[in-house]
């Protein structure tokens, strides 16, 4: 009696989102069930190819549960989580690529100087015109 009452109280989009995702957990569950039996009745016949058919059947039934909780979170209208490892990856390779860059620069400013010094000299040219002019 005291939980009606609470589910009464929930605003419409609530209760919709709520029927929504217990029918997509049911259609979900019945056809995980189903292909869960079809891949024990092919590993009796071939033991190789039902192995192949539980690793497929798994992993499209935890693909499906997936994708029906972000619906659900869709429907609720949660927005998705922030992809963190994506985030801190990123940063660190940015880090990195920062590190390398400022040594790559402090290498290239300390090296010697002296080395690099080119004089000029003015050659005076006994054919230049600039000598038949003064």
């Amino acid at each position: 009696m005291f939980g009606t009452n609470l589910l009464e109280r929930r605003s419409k989009p609530e209760r919709i989102a709520d029927d929504a995702w217990h029918h997509l957990v049911s259609a979900v569950s019945t056809a995980g069930d189903n292909l869960r039996g079809t891949a024990r009745s092919a590993r009796h016949t071939s033991a190789g190819l039902a192995d192949d058919a539980g690793e497929l059947v798994g992993s499209a039934a935890e693909e499906a549960r997936r994708r029906a909780t972000r619906a659900f979170d869709a429907l609720a209208g949660r927005r998705p989580a922030l992809p963190w490892t994506l985030l801190i990856g990123a940063a660190l390779a940015g880090a990195a690529i920062g590190w390398a860059a400022g040594t790559a620069a402090r290498a290239a400013g300390s090296r010697d100087r002296s080395v690099d010094d080119i004089e000029f000299v003015d050659v005076e040219r006994p054919d230049s015109p600039a000598e038949t002019d003064r």
